[in-house]
């Protein structure tokens, strides 16, 4: 399997991301082990976090999550109060907010759910990614859940067992009010990684859908 890099920036800054989430921990499940791998290894790289429904507890949660997964690598925190579970409702509101993340930073990569997600929210900002950051390399995240709408993934960010066991303790650690619910569990985390792992020849993985890529050789 050959191995495909993204180029590195122009500036040094290293990456410009902007990571999407519909509700407060989407991210850490779905990317948290590539955040942290980005981190590491380019560590002036920066990060503009969007999650829209954020409220309570949860607001708390994604907060001190975000501070603990990324550090100074945290360029921007923008955490809205959409209804959960109504998010296709506002749908302006929610383009609103892209929009003026759009306006504020021209990232490099954008994470987002993918567009086969079941889930409305989800499935209603990955498809406002695509309207907000045209030009962007957009991966989409998998969630795993009751909706069974795990797909065929075409891009793999291997980790080490170091990176999957941070990874897992850091959303037991940080998502006390998701603890006890059936599908929050390291078994559940663990097992999507080792399939990813096996499919692209690496021991564990993340997996992204990604539209579109253009090939420089």
């Amino acid at each position: 399997m050959i191995e495909l890099s993204v180029g590195p920036p122009a500036d040094g800054i290293a990456y410009r991301v902007v990571a999407l989430g519909a509700h407060s921990d989407d991210l850490e499940i779905g990317a948290g082990g590539t955040l942290l791998r980005l981190v590491a290894e380019h560590p002036r790289t920066q990060v503009h976090w969007v999650v829209l429904s954020a409220v309570g507890e949860r607001r708390a949660e994604a907060e001190s999550s975000v501070r603990a997964l990324l550090g100074p690598c945290a360029a921007a925190l923008h955490l809205h109060a959409m209804r959960d579970g109504f998010v296709p409702g506002d749908w302006a509101g929610a383009k609103e907010v892209l929009l003026g993340v759009a306006r504020e930073v021209r990232p490099d990569i954008v994470l987002a759910p993918s567009t086969a997600d079941l889930h409305q929210d989800h499935r209603a900002l990955a498809e406002l990614a695509w309207q907000a950051f045209r030009g962007a390399l957009i991966l989409e995240y998998e969630i795993p859940k009751w909706d069974g709408d795990v797909g065929r993934p075409s891009v793999y960010v291997p980790l080490t067992d170091e990176v999957v066991t941070a990874k897992v303790e850091h959303l037991h650690r940080h998502f006390v009010s998701q603890v006890g619910k059936p599908w929050f569990d390291e078994e559940l985390f663990r097992s999507v990684l080792r399939l990813r792992g096996v499919e692209c020849g690496s021991r564990y993985a993340e997996a992204f859908f990604a539209r579109k890529l253009v090939l420089g050789w």
